[in-house]
């Protein structure tokens, strides 16, 4: 069985590029009838947050990423951490070292005024003899001393670091007892059944140490994928400068999470020209192997793009609902779906949505000065006087389209002599959709009250 997790560290919000990683081992084990976990990994109990743990649950509940069984957290595995490190001990594939701060800071600089690579010297690898006083020591593993480590990846494909470059008798549990994050990644990895590790490819240069502790303590190596980091538009890695990196950001902007998880399953991985991806899609085509080797590039506008698609053909039901969170209730308005069917056709975001809902909804409390200066004359609030006596007629039969242009032709006018006036009135501002779509949002009372309003504020 596949068995896939993701493990985010609760310093903070959750990462866009940490969605994707946790979408892409999402669709592999939901694909494949295997499991998801999600793993909290909280060990640096100086540098957590409560709140981000919530953070990171309330993204996953939003885009709607399931996972089973219970959230792990690490900072409750302690003892079972321990464990691991003096069986470690005890088969003498780690030991303890009593090497003061002073001494390793200085060994640091010896060897950078060599121009070598700073590392542990392994002066107590084999030590015998009887300990310093008053130093709490650290564990740490007995790392191969030459040779190579290789793996084959599943996006890189074949992996070789020589252990000479990278590696040192490197450190598993501090002084305070504390495991490092290496050691609990794969005692975890292991104990959980994890068979496939997708993750970002910052994590590569752990890999070799995480690969000798599988080893050191009879574990079997998972398969792993290393994704690409996801570059901003100038090429550098993604960050704040770039846009919004929380997802839940995303969510506030008024995106959708169906345009959030589309945007970021096509950034590194494509199926054919297809832009369009479902969920059902997604678990269909998705295969981990098809992951590019190079760095995705963040493209706002596509985006943009594609959460205008979703707003275009998500359900009326669901769309008023997440309208509901944004302070628009289309529900409780008598034309609340005609007017979203509307909105949807012209909006990019559920704010874009908000925005222009409100704006035919509510009556204009004022009027933008540069439309008024344009469209709102003598000429027009007379043609608009006019307009507003004729809507004390019956409109079930004839519809306010058709109602408007008699008005026009019996008046020897133009659409464009009312329209633009009319919709200073209606809306505060020229731009509206249709204005016969709005005049039948609005009904005959409330377009004849904000008329009247116009006229007694301009006149």
């Amino acid at each position: 069985m596949i068995v896939t997790r993701f493990a985010p560290s609760p310093t903070g919000y959750l990462h866009i590029g940490g969605l994707r990683t946790a979408l892409y081992s999402y669709l592999y084990a939901r694909a494949n009838g295997g499991k998801f976990l999600l793993r909290i990994e909280d060990t640096d109990l100086k540098r957590n947050s409560e709140e981000a743990t919530i953070a990171i649950r309330e993204a996953f509940d939003w885009c709607g990423l399931d996972y089973d069984g219970e959230v792990e957290y690490q900072s409750k595995r302690f003892d079972i951490y321990a464990k691991f490190v003096q069986k470690l001990l005890d088969e003498g594939k780690a030991y303890k070292c009593y090497m003061s701060k002073e001494e390793l800071d200085a060994l640091r600089a010896e060897q950078e005024a060599r121009k070598e690579r700073p590392k542990y010297d392994g002066r107590y690898r084999d030590f015998k003899g009887t300990p310093p006083a008053g130093i709490e020591p650290v564990i740490r593993i007995k790392a191969p001393l030459a040779g190579e480590i290789a793996f084959k990846d599943g996006i890189k494909g074949d992996v070789k670091f020589n252990v000479a470059d990278i590696l040192d008798d490197f450190i598993i549990a501090r002084s305070d007892g504390t495991p490092t994050y290496n050691f609990v990644v794969v005692v975890d990895d292991a104990l959980m059944g994890v068979t496939h590790v997708i993750r970002g490819d910052d994590h590569l240069s752990n890999t070799p140490k995480q690969i000798v502790l599988y080893e050191a303590l009879g574990f079997k190596i998972p398969e792993f994928f290393h994704v690409a980091m996801i570059n901003g538009e100038d090429g550098k890695k993604l960050s704040k400068r770039h846009g919004a990196t929380d997802v839940m950001e995303y969510k506030r902007m008024g995106y959708l999470p169906e345009a959030l998880l589309n945007f970021l399953v096509r950034l590194g991985w494509s199926h054919g020209d297809d832009e369009i991806f479902s969920m059902a899609d997604m678990l269909k085509y998705f295969d981990p192997h098809d992951i590019n080797k190079s760095s995705s590039t963040y493209n706002a506008q596509k985006l943009d793009w594609l959460n205008a698609h979703y707003i275009k053909t998500l359900p009326y039901e669901r769309l008023a609902r997440d309208m509901a969170q944004f302070g628009v209730d289309f529900k409780a308005h008598p034309k609340g779906e005609l007017l979203l069917n509307i909105l949807r056709e012209r909006s990019k975001t559920l704010i874009d949505m908000k925005n222009a809902a409100l704006a035919i909804i509510n009556a204009p409390q004022s009027y933008d000065e540069k439309a008024c200066e344009k469209f709102i004359t003598p000429q027009s609030l007379e043609i608009l006087a006019k307009f507003k006596e004729i809507l004390t007629l019956n409109l079930d039969a004839k519809g306010y389209e058709t109602l408007t242009n008699e008005f026009l032709a019996q008046n020897d006018l133009k659409l464009k002599d009312l329209a633009q006036a009319l919709r200073v009135s209606l809306t505060g501002t020229s731009v509206s959709p249709s204005i016969f779509e709005v005049l039948e949002v609005l009904g005959s009372d409330e377009i004849k009250a904000r008329i009247e309003r116009i006229l007694s504020v301009k006149k």
